[in-house]
């Protein structure tokens, strides 16, 4: 297969998804095991995650002398496409960084190998921060993120809708009366901002969760090589309706900008967002919430899997291996949540940041992490299943028919699967 059908091959899978494993291990690079470290993030542009990389990078560099770690950076939309390529010219780097929901298509390509930390570090770590494929752990992260709904007190309490809490969630019911209460009782446009207008990862990172509330999923987890039944059947459908009914009943915005920005210039009510908003949403309300997500039938849930540090097939695993288990220290892990205000991986890391700790103002963020975080479906096939949802939550947001948009989003990752012998399962 000659180089330009290759990136046809990657192209066709949605950009993210790298080679096959017959060809990863031929276009692999061989190990020169120098002591020379290459290290590739997807942070161009983000001074303060850059700046606590390079913090990881001298103090590893500074104490021992066996290796040298440098890096590169490269914006995070071209970012996949450039790991892509080196993959196809066996030009991989040692290490780098990786999308949480991408990490089982890149193990599976043979691009990635696995871990060798010891289990006394990887255990204190969140379980959605650990990239995990076919029982074996090929990243881990930093950090997480966790969605919640964003309400302002005085709202609520004007349209006299309970403040839910994590142990007493909204149910269904609640959620539905809390909006149509909003809705007549309020001056806002929206009951709830969506950020729709967002569609790269957030639908299925946002929305899907909503889903498995439900009591559906993106796949049938019990073998990995279907969507049927779990995307299309009783409780998918249910979701779809009432997803539906959010936008043709006037409580959502179809077309809201992205980063919860309804909400923040006082066109919502409330906003279903991320822990990334949280402290801009602080500023600006003083008395906002940061509420759990409501229990739509079986149990309340969110997304998991945020951005980890991976080790490529081409490296050395003994130099990968020993300065990961030295950037994952609890001193880095609090540094990189205090610069991106982002949900540190491990309790003692929280405990010294300023947020998250145990009397910080995002701590239940943590506790929405531990307790209601589903990853999303572990599978190569997932690149595929990100668009495909994408593309059909979209057609049923617009108002379309929400029967044929699963049945078609179930076709649709049904045939990439076959076509793919089951990506290894």
């Amino acid at each position: 297969m000659q180089r330009r059908d290759l990136m046809k091959l990657a192209a066709a899978s949605g950009g993210a998804a790298l080679v096959g494993p017959a060809l990863a291990a031929c276009s692999a690079s061989e190990s020169a095991a120098d002591g020379e470290l290459l290290v590739w993030t997807h942070s161009a542009g983000n001074e303060e995650e850059l700046a606590v990389t390079d913090q990881i990078l001298e103090s590893f560099n500074g104490g021992q002398d066996e290796y040298t770690v440098e890096r590169e950076s490269f914006p995070q939309d071209a970012y996949n496409d450039t790991v892509n390529a080196a993959a196809l010219s066996g030009d991989l780097p040692d290490l780098l960084t990786v999308d949480g929901p991408n990490v089982p298509n890149w193990a599976w390509a043979g691009n990635l190998q696995p871990l060798d930390l010891p289990a006394e570090l990887t255990d204190r770590f969140l379980p959605s921060t650990l990239g995990i494929f076919q029982d074996q752990l090929y990243s881990i992260g930093h950090w997480e993120a966790a969605c919640s709904v964003f309400a302002r007190e005085s709202v609520l309490e004007a349209a006299g809708v309970r403040v839910p809490t994590i142990e007493e969630p909204w149910s269904r019911e609640e959620f539905d009366e809390a909006l149509e209460r909003i809705a007549a009782d309020t001056d806002y446009q929206w009951a709830i901002d969506l950020s729709t207008a967002d569609i790269g990862e957030w639908y299925p990172y946002a929305y899907s969760p909503f889903l498995q509330s439900f009591g559906g999923d993106l796949l049938d987890r019990s073998t990995y090589l279907t969507a049927e039944g779990a995307l299309n059947g009783e409780a998918a459908l249910a979701w779809g309706r009432w997803f539906q009914g959010l936008f043709t009943g006037g409580f959502a915005n179809i077309e809201s900008p992205v980063g919860g920005e309804d909400f923040n210039q006082g066109k919502a009510a409330m906003a279903y967002m991320g822990n990334w908003g949280a402290l801009p949403a602080m500023d600006l309300f003083d008395d906002v919430l940061f509420l759990p997500p409501p229990d739509l039938g079986t149990g309340p849930k969110i997304g998991g899997g945020s951005w980890q540090w991976a080790i490529t097939s081409a490296a050395d695993p003994a130099g990968a291996n020993t300065f990961l288990e030295a950037a994952l220290s609890d001193e880095f892990v609090a540094d990189f949540s205090n610069a991106a205000g982002l949900i540190p991986a491990t309790d003692a890391a929280a405990e010294l940041t300023e947020h998250y700790a145990s009397d910080g103002a995002l701590r239940m963020m943590v506790d929405y992490s531990r307790e209601f975080a589903v990853l999303r479906p572990e599978t190569p096939a997932y690149t595929v299943i990100s668009s495909v949802f994408t593309k059909y939550t979209g057609d049923i947001i617009h108002g379309g028919d929400v029967r044929e948009a699963l049945d078609a989003a179930v076709s649709e990752i049904d045939a990439d699967i076959e076509s793919n012998s089951g990506y290894g399962f």
